[in-house]
């Protein structure tokens, strides 16, 4: 059984967070030598490479497996410190991080409301991770995040995973964009097949929701030009401003439906993305209270899970 010591559990995961064994030495007050020995230390133990000594330093697979290790190792010494607090104490000890992924669009209509929830009863701060929902899941595989809002609902390998719900996605756009390259569109099935030419705003080049929408309904990818804007509520108001047209989740879309700020394109077509929430199966009541948490907003805001 490999038994690690618990300041080089520590120093490899500073070592990952901070990006640079001199970055991690100044957080942990010591010299990057001795940060450079620790790790050293590990790898003799196991035998195998932990880390890569690149820019920023990134985990090997291997180290992938004691990054996740030393989390859990942390998050549990920090539950335990706070549970034998002694009351009205100042509270030694730093107030307990969860690092979280969450794809962009969960993060500005609904996954902040979950977040906030647990705040107002328990003392932890939040280092969450902005990542499409096809890839919070690999953030989980190499001990990055704790828990993820995901489309993979296969658990990752020490992971639980349950159904959050469905994210109804609405074919928008501006009327002055309508006018523009959709006049005399005047039905459905028309309007589709003009959606093959006309501008459009992505994510950003990984984006593929608007592409495979079209995909879906026509049977390629649309080949008119494309807008990129990365962030979910600037992306909103690109189409809004009449950009291009592109996919917005109700919550985002519905007050600009009803005020005609916004159209609906293809009201009888609408993209589904259904999410799940995968946690660490480790025993932590926080992570417990975390994902109530989740799970209760999410069945609020999001339509049911098939």
């Amino acid at each position: 059984m490999v038994r690690f010591q618990r300041d080089h559990l520590e120093t490899l995961l500073t070592a990952v967070d901070a990006g640079t064994f001199d970055a991690a030495a100044r957080e942990l007050s010591i010299t990057p030598s001795a940060v450079s020995q620790r790790v050293k230390a590990m790898e003799q133990l196991v035998g195998r490479v932990l880390l890569q000594r690149t820019t920023p330093i990134t985990p090997t697979p291997d180290g992938e497996i004691v990054l996740r290790h030393a989390r859990q190792v942390r998050l549990l010494d920090e539950e335990t410190s706070r549970a034998l607090a002694v009351p009205g104490a100042d509270g030694s000890g730093r107030t307990p991080s969860i690092p979280l992924a969450v794809n962009a669009d969960s993060l500005a209509t609904w996954f902040l409301d979950a977040l906030v929830r647990v705040q107002r009863d328990t003392e932890v701060v939040f280092d969450l991770h902005r990542e499409d929902q096809d890839r919070t899941a690999e953030l989980l595989r190499s001990g990055t995040v704790m828990g993820a809002v995901t489309a993979e609902a296969a658990p990752v390998q020490g992971c639980s995973s349950v159904p959050l719900g469905i994210d109804r996605y609405r074919a928008v756009a501006a009327p002055s964009f309508v006018r523009r390259y959709l006049d005399g569109a005047d039905t459905e099935r028309r309007m589709t097949a003009r959606l093959d030419r006309v501008p459009l705003v992505d994510y950003d080049r990984d984006d593929d929701l608007q592409q495979g929408f079209l995909r879906r309904v026509l049977g390629h990818a649309p080949r008119g030009p494309r807008h990129f804007v990365p962030n979910s509520a600037d992306f909103a108001r690109a189409v809004e401003l009449g950009f291009g047209w592109g996919l917005l989740p109700e919550a985002q879309c519905r007050d600009a439906l009803r005020s005609g700020a916004l159209v609906e394109l293809t009201p009888g077509r609408r993209a589904d993305v259904a999410l799940w929430w995968q946690r660490w199966a480790t025993a932590s009541p926080l992570l417990e209270r975390v994902t109530d948490a989740v799970r209760t907003v999410a069945a609020e805001r999001l339509h049911p899970p098939a």
